[in-house]
């Protein structure tokens, strides 16, 4: 039998100005494609496997993940708090959460990866749904919940096993009963102070990046972004700063850079098109903005995508 006594790696995150975590699309995986399916499913085996079991804390910065585990241990780090589980467990993970596991091997499970656009789609039909699994949460289940969220896990996965006509409709279907079935198991929040500052650091980062989404062609000020926030540039800075690594405008920068290799790579539009449609006065300033953040122009960098010199887009400030 093989020691079940596991240890979580890096269990507490500093509390003054944490050097920024590495952010992926998939864990190891820095790059998601522009065309990558909103739902990714795989085994909690499959990936930790490759890393001796030890997943090092990180941030998904457009994800919502649900790790649905049926057996085994883990130690969670979850946003500073580190905890060990056993047996039936839910873990959710929202984005830009700092999160790290450590599973013992005979861990058995699902880890449900979700882009956060069709997750806020999804749960759009009511409220409280969302609110429910917009905090990173782990806890341990048993009885009627664990059998429900298993139900809901199993059939999640036959649905992405099988290949058949409106699979993705089948996919939608059983992801909303597996985040109903997480977000009835999860405790009621409690309603008083404690964690006001991250939540309130987080909040505005993701409402920021949720008006960049928006707002990236136009290019607005950072200033203007901060007005419809209610705060100031240099709270929303540091803000940014704090949660991302990044200053607002990176930010804003990272979204151009990467729609700008969407439409390279897999777009007919030519340099000065790209340009005017992400805001850009000229394509001269274009080209330079683009140089700057990818090492080449965006000529060069199309023609080395086109013989598979790069690899497809990156995803949102995974970089």
């Amino acid at each position: 039998m093989h020691d079940r006594r596991v240890r979580l790696h890096n269990p507490r995150m500093p509390a003054s100005r944490p050097a920024p975590l590495p952010a992926y699309a998939l864990y190891g995986e820095p790059h998601r494609g522009a065309d990558a399916a909103p739902l990714h499913l795989e085994t909690i085996a499959a990936r930790s496997r490759l890393h001796g079991w030890d997943i090092r804390p990180h941030r998904h910065e457009m994800l919502l993940q649900l790790i649905v585990m049926g057996a085994g241990a883990v130690d969670v780090h979850l946003d500073g708090r580190a905890q060990r589980l056993e047996g039936t467990v839910l873990i959710v993970v929202p984005p830009l959460t700092a999160h790290g596991f450590r599973f013992s091997q005979d861990v058995d499970g699902w880890v449900v990866s979700i882009d956060e656009a069709h997750a806020r789609a999804l749960l759009a039909a009511d409220l409280r749904l969302g609110a429910m699994l917009a905090a990173p949460a782990a806890v341990s289940l048993a009885g009627a919940a664990a059998h429900a969220l298993g139900d809901g896990a199993a059939a999640l996965a036959a649905a992405w096993a099988r290949d058949a006509p409106w699979r993705h409709v089948a996919l939608d279907a059983a992801l909303l009963t597996l985040l109903v079935e997480a977000a009835r198991a999860l405790p009621l929040p409690a309603s008083g102070a404690g964690a006001e500052q991250p939540a309130r650091a987080l909040a505005q980062v993701r409402r920021y990046r949720t008006l960049v989404e928006r707002d990236f062609r136009r290019q607005p000020k950072v200033g203007a972004f901060a007005a419809e926030l209610g705060i100031t540039a240099a709270q929303l800075n540091r803000q940014c700063r704090r949660v991302l690594g990044h200053s607002a405008l990176g930010v804003l920068h990272a979204r151009l850079q990467l729609e700008a290799e969407r439409e390279l790579a897999y777009g007919g539009l030519s340099i000065k098109q790209v340009a005017l449609g992400l805001g850009f006065r000229d394509a001269a300033y274009f080209s330079r903005f683009f140089a700057r953040h990818a090492g080449v122009a965006p000529g060069a960098w199309r023609r080395r995508y086109d013989r598979g010199g790069f690899p497809p887009p990156a995803a949102f400030l995974s970089r």
